[in-house]
């Protein structure tokens, strides 16, 4: 039987959490990210636990254990316990009854083959006893270690169940997947005939998948495919996927911390695609900046300097990108200088020529556009005579 092998099955809180269970005589097992990430040498951060041990079950072992309990989602048979300084996500087997699309109408199971069929994808639904004992019933360890993506059972009945389903199969692909090996041919055919499904999800559950996927280390194959089988263009209108790739690699090239908003305005510069996602303020403020940025034909260093570092430098590699142009080591060591420059006439310098009027303010911006177009070399001296020569 195939363990798995992980430092943290031995940690004090995982062992005291599984204790609670089988002692009392319930089966128990992590399963998930958790199982997936180890197999896969990635981190793990999150414990989620499957059980045929009802909520209320749950909640009564975790208190008498002297453990705090959290009802998280309790009537679909979730309870958070808190064990120690960690939190574990214990949920019973569930089969589903009835499915919309969105939500699904689950009954409890005693079954772990039952608890596995609902889940999505075969690399989400391997189980880990607290020995490391590994349950597979549906070949995902095969595929894990094939980096396939796969869904369970029937990819049309998975993805009717939950259309979200789509994007995250993507996102799985891009995180996990083996770009060499493709995309699953069963997924991506019913993928393509059921992509209308996304229409019917918010724009919040679409925009979480879309940085999700796009903050990947290399996002471009599944984007690809995603623009392949239709559904780049329905959630993102207008996108293309064409400079992504190209991006990506000059972002490995020059060592260039990886950036979602950076990605997704390499896909598209059109307003529709920004309209139907629900991007925070703070984000949008920035994917807006690097689309000015890119409308203006302003230098680099204009745009370092009135945008800041980061935008200028995006906007560099993305038309980069668009263009095929290589990008020399210390590429940005000039906007980055740009950034930090400091305008050297204040309001003090002219109040006397202009008074408190409206003429100051367009002095300066004049000023301030030579000065940033000499790319800083003015002195405040050669600043100030150029202003009174204008007025003689």
């Amino acid at each position: 039987m195939t363990r798995l092998e992980a430092d943290w099955l031995n940690e004090v809180d995982q062992r005291a959490v599984m204790a609670m269970l089988w002692s009392a005589g319930h089966k128990a097992y992590f399963v998930g990210g958790c199982v997936r990430n180890t197999l896969l040498d990635q981190p793990v951060s999150d414990f989620d636990i499957a059980t045929d041990a009802h909520p209320n079950t749950v909640t009564e072992l975790a208190r008498n254990a002297g453990h705090r309990t959290i009802p998280t989602g309790i009537d679909h048979g979730t309870v958070t316990v808190l064990v120690g300084a960690s939190a574990f996500e214990i949920t019973t087997f569930r089969r589903d009854v009835e499915t919309d699309g969105r939500r699904a109408v689950v009954a409890f199971s005693d079954h772990v083959d039952e608890d596995a069929a609902r889940r999505d994808f075969t690399m989400n639904a391997l189980y880990a006893g607290p020995d490391g004992e590994l349950l597979d019933p549906t070949g995902g360890l095969a595929d894990i270690q094939d980096r396939r993506i796969r869904f369970i059972g029937d990819a049309y009945a998975r993805i009717r169940e939950d259309s979200l389903r789509i994007l995250r199969f993507f996102r799985f692909q891009a995180w996990y997947g083996d770009p060499a090996s493709g995309v699953d041919a069963d997924a991506l055919a019913a993928i393509a005939e059921l992509g209308d499904l996304l229409d019917h999800l918010s724009s919040e559950r679409v925009t979480s998948e879309i940085i999700k996927l796009l903050s990947a280390p290399d996002p471009a194959p599944a984007v690809a495919s995603m623009s392949a089988s239709g559904v780049l263009g329905r959630v993102l209108p207008g996108a293309a996927a064409s400079v992504l790739a190209p991006m990506v690699h000059l972002e490995e090239v020059t060592a260039t911390p990886v950036a979602w908003q950076r990605r997704l305005v390499a896909l598209s510069l059109d307003p529709q695609s920004r309209e139907k996602l629900s991007l925070s303020r703070k984000d949008a403020i920035v994917v807006d900046k690097l689309v000015q940025a890119l409308s203006e034909s302003d230098a680099d260093h204009a745009i370092a300097y009135h945008l800041g570092e980061e935008i200028a430098r995006d906007r560099i590699l993305i038309w980069a990108a668009s263009v095929s142009q290589i990008l020399a080591k210390g590429f940005d060591e000039d906007i980055k200088r740009a950034s930090k420059m400091v305008f050297p006439v204040v309001s003090a310098d002219l109040i006397d020529r202009y008074g408190p009027t409206p003429a100051l303010g367009k002095a300066l911006r004049a000023l301030e556009a030579r000065w940033v177009q000499s790319e800083f070399t003015l002195t405040r001296d050669a600043l100030l005579a150029i202003d009174r020569d204008a007025q003689d």
